[in-house]
Formats: structure tokens, C-alpha cells, sequence
């Protein structure tokens, strides 16, 4: 139901209207909407047996086709009796929507039989109370021939898996083939190769190569340290543990800066000097 909802129409509650509220399978739904012309579906019979109502609705012939199957024996039946129910002290209504938003330059037909010109519109959908529920009724198949194929197919249908296993006649080689060795290995072997082997320095050219670094930057995290010393990660840390400081939280989680007796940052100097 849209938002814009506008004043209830409860011409149908003064008229106190019954009306009926019918149960259809769903089947039966769905052939009634290709139902073409004024939309005539079927026919409903009332009568009386005994003094009991007797209701049943046959389905128009050109609606038993049944879309989607190849099998064109089967078809939608056409008799539905009616099991009748009681409300059982309930208040039910039924209720309609109209729009009445018209679509941009539509003509709107006014109750004296002028009309005008409307633009998109933008006003509250009509609400109309139809009537209240009188009488509740299932409608129901009659058990026929072609009831039990639409079943069957149905069923069919229900039980089809989702996906399906597929034998293939041959095996397929242009695609999953193995690879011995993946291109991201082959760079990397590469790459290793082009920059040796690491080989220790002396320590004391690491520690000026440090203490170069850390006067351009305070912090450093251990890849670009790497990269500025050309040093193993296992000796570069070991002289990084006597005059650094890992942080392990904060700002500059994860990185490395001098101990506070081997900083020589130029604002701390200035704070010596002051």
C-alpha cells in the first residue's frame, strides 16, 4: 500500500455490502491473470441442495493451457467446488487501492463531465472499502485426470535438483591446467636472485646507516629499514632492540623509533638549548 494515503471511502459500509472471501490455489490464480478482453475468467454457480448452498466455478476453456511445459495433454481442470466455511466471529472487510497519481499530461474526467490537464502528480492514493466479509469459502479442484498430471508435474518440478552433475565425453585440457610453478613464484625467485643473498655488515656501519635514516624520519617500520641497510631481518633487529623502540600500539603501531638517549631530532635540541 503506498504512503500517501488520502481520506477511506466507506460507501461500501453504509450500503452494509457482504462480500465473499474465497481461498484459490494458486495455480488457478496465476491462469487468471492471462485472461484477456473484460477479463472474464469463468462461472460461478449457486445453488441448493437439501437446503445447503452448492457452489462451483468453472474456468473458461482457452484459460486451461498451461504455460512452460511440453507436454500439452496436461492442462489446468476446470471444475472447483466450493467448500463453504463460516466467518467464525471474526469482523473481516475487504478493501481497494486506487492510484491516483496520472501519469504527465493525462487527462483527469471530473464529476460534472469537464476535464483538465494534470502534471505528474504527487496527491494521496484513493482507499475505498468495499464491503464486509459475509461468508468464507475454499475453492477447491475437483479430483480429474488433469488435476493428477498438473500434480505430478508440479511435484516433478519441486523434486528437480538445483544443481546437476554432467558427464563429460572427454577430458578437458585447455583449461585447469596444472602449472609446475605459478608466475608469482617465478617473480619472486627472480627478484631474490637479481638481489642476493644478504650479507652481514659491520655493526657499527648498520648503526650509522640507522642513526642517518632516523634523522630524516622518527619512525620507520621494519620493511623500509630493510630496504635502507640491505641487512637480514634477524641481525637488523638485534641491533634495533639497542637503540630503538618498538611500538606496539598508538599512532605508529607497528614501527620503530630511537631510544630517547639517541635522538637527536633538531626540536629537542632546541628544548636543550631553551
Amino acid at each position: 500500500m503506498s504512503e500517501k494515503v488520502g481520506e477511506v471511502d466507506l460507501t461500501g459500509a453504509k450500503q452494509n455490502t457482504g462480500v465473499w472471501l474465497v481461498k484459490v490455489p494458486k495455480y488457478l490464480a496465476q491462469q487468471w491473470t492471462k485472461a484477456s478482453g473484460r477479463g472474464e475468467v469463468g462461472k460461478l454457480r449457486i445453488g441448493k441442495n437439501q437446503g445447503k448452498a452448492e457452489v462451483s466455478f468453472t474456468l473458461n476453456d482457452e484459460l486451461t493451457v498451461i504455460d512452460g511445459t511440453t507436454d500439452k495433454t496436461i492442462r489446468a481442470p476446470r471444475d472447483h467446488p466450493f467448500t463453504m466455511q463460516t466467518v467464525g466471529g471474526q469482523t473481516l472487510a475487504v478493501f481497494t487501492e486506487t492510484s491516483s497519481e496520472p501519469l504527465r499530461g493525462q487527462s483527469e474526467e471530473r464529476s460534472d463531465g469537464s476535464s483538465s490537464v494534470s502534471g505528474a502528480g504527487a496527491g494521496p492514493d484513493k482507499i475505498a472499502l468495499e464491503g464486509v466479509v459475509v461468508q468464507r469459502a475454499e475453492c477447491r479442484p475437483a479430483v480429474s485426470e488433469n488435476y493428477m498430471k498438473l500434480k505430478r508435474m508440479q511435484i516433478e518440478e519441486l523434486c528437480k535438483p538445483v544443481r546437476l552433475s554432467q558427464q563429460l565425453d572427454k577430458a578437458v585440457t585447455n583449461n585447469y591446467k596444472p602449472v609446475a610453478n605459478h608466475s608469482n613464484n617465478l617473480e619472486y625467485e627472480r627478484k631474490k636472485k637479481e638481489e642476493g643473498k644478504r650479507a652481514r655488515a659491520d655493526k657499527q656501519q648498520v648503526l650509522d646507516m640507522l642513526f642517518s635514516a632516523f634523522e630524516k624520519h622518527q619512525y620507520y617500520n621494519i620493511k623500509d629499514l630493510v630496504d635502507i641497510t640491505k641487512q637480514p631481518v634477524i641481525y637488523l633487529k638485534e641491533i634495533l632492540r639497542d637503540i630503538g623502540v618498538y611500538n606496539v600500539k598508538g599512532t605508529h603501531k607497528n614501527t620503530w623509533e630511537l631510544k630517547p638517549e639517541y635522538r637527536h631530532y633538531h626540536g629537542e635540541e632546541e628544548k636543550l638549548d631553551e
